[in-house]
């Protein structure tokens, strides 16, 4: 094995420099450390669900005669008239933010006012996400459920929406049959 004088003369140049440099090297100052930034405001704290009688509830109605539309804002146990309607929010629920799919109820009632006498034309749950779940049929006036604004204790974090459920495998993909 024969060795190179001159590359282990550089090699030691370089490694002697490489010392000498550390050992002048002046110490690096300690770094700065920033000053602790002042205190947020710390959100509110929910701890309860919201009561009843504080949800905010949005329903769009509509006179079918005149073609007029109007969104109420309603508390549980307030009323609109409207048209020849009244309006009666009786309650209304919304899921919590953690869970899937997030919907929306409200249970209203609907009086109509017709040559002096008030009848009840409609009396139950009516939903956002499905309006057709349960319907308020008249032929003069249609009512639907915007939304119910209500809040919640703090819980997990909120959910992505599942996968589509997956085929069966005992079911034939029908264009594989073909």
């Amino acid at each position: 094995m024969r060795r190179h004088p001159e590359a282990l003369a550089l090699a030691a140049v370089l490694l002697a420099g490489a010392v000498s440099a550390q050992e002048t090297a002046p110490a690096a100052a300690p770094p700065a450390v920033a000053a602790p930034a002042p205190p947020r405001p710390a959100a509110p704290r929910v701890l309860q669900v919201t009561p009843v009688k504080e949800r905010v509830l949005v329903v769009g109605a509509l006179a079918k005669r005149t073609g007029e539309t109007r969104f109420l804002t309603l508390k549980p146990g307030q009323y609109l008239d409207f048209a020849g309607i009244r309006i009666t929010a009786r309650t209304c629920e919304t899921t919590p933010p953690w869970e899937w799919p997030k919907l929306q109820g409200a249970f209203l009632q609907v009086d109509e006012r017709l040559a002096g006498q008030v009848k009840r034309v409609f009396s139950g749950w009516l939903y956002a996400e499905s309006p057709s779940l349960n319907v308020m049929q008249h032929p003069r006036y249609d009512v639907w459920l915007k939304s119910c604004t209500m809040r919640f204790p703090d819980g997990p974090s909120p959910k992505p929406p599942s996968s589509p459920a997956k085929k069966s495998p005992a079911a034939p993909d029908k264009a594989a049959l073909n």
